[in-house]
């Protein structure tokens, strides 16, 4: 029974999280950095975000709602901007 009920557990915390998650579009933060004159440290100061981070993102990986904010508020852009639909 305390199997079961750690795999539920599991389950549940998987789907929060991918809820969390978020994709930036690449074309547009790459376009938002070029706008800014931003390299990827600079944007690491201005953002609170590490380099490993924004370069992760930057390739292609999903990261939280609040990275993407943070990645937004250091490029001077809405949020929504970065964030890719679908």
């Amino acid at each position: 029974m305390t199997n079961s009920l750690v795999r539920v557990n599991i389950h549940s915390y998987k789907r929060v999280r991918e809820v969390n998650q978020v994709r930036i579009d690449r074309v547009n933060f790459a376009a938002a950095m070029a706008r800014a004159d931003l390299n990827v440290k600079r944007l690491a100061e201005l953002s609170g975000l590490s380099r490993g981070t924004i370069t992760s993102v930057k390739t292609g990986k999903s990261c939280s709602r609040e990275t993407a904010g943070k990645l937004a508020a250091g490029l001077g852009v809405p949020v929504e901007t970065l964030i890719k639909e679908g």
